[in-house]
C-alpha cells in the first residue's frame, strides 16, 4: 500500500480517496475507523491491527496532533512485538511510505485536527 496524498480531512491510498479516519493493513484499507474516545487512542481501538501482527505500525495523530496516544497504549503495541511510530499525520504519511517492502506495515491515520 502507498499513500499518494494527504491533506486535512482527505487521504489518497493507491489512487482511492478517503475522507474519514482509516486503518491501512498490508492488503486492505478499513475506511471507517472510529475510536471509543475520539482523540484518545486506547488498546481496544487497535485490537484488529495488533491481531493482524504487523512488524510496524505508523500512527498519524491528526493535522495538528490532537489525537493522544497514551504511554500505556504505546507499550501495549510494543509488547506485541510491533515497532510503532507516532507522529502528526503529515509526518506519519512520510514514515509509512518509507517502510521497507519486506516489512509488514500497518497504519492508523486520524485525518483532521
Amino acid at each position: 500500500m502507498h499513500i499518494d496524498d494527504y491533506r486535512f480531512g482527505k487521504i489518497v491510498i493507491d489512487g482511492q480517496t478517503y475522507s474519514s479516519d482509516v486503518i491501512i493493513y498490508p492488503d486492505k484499507v478499513d475506511p471507517s475507523w472510529w475510536r471509543k474516545e475520539g482523540h484518545n487512542l486506547q488498546e481496544a481501538d487497535i485490537m484488529k491491527i495488533v491481531s493482524a501482527k504487523p512488524d510496524i505500525l505508523v500512527i498519524g495523530t491528526g493535522n495538528s496532533g490532537v489525537m493522544r496516544v497514551p504511554e500505556k497504549t504505546k507499550k501495549f503495541i510494543e509488547s506485541n512485538g510491533i515497532k510503532v511510530y507516532i507522529e502528526k499525520t503529515v509526518k506519519a504519511v512520510e514514515i509509512f511510505n518509507r517502510q521497507p517492502a519486506d516489512k509488514k506495515t500497518a497504519g492508523a491515520f486520524h485525518l483532521t485536527c
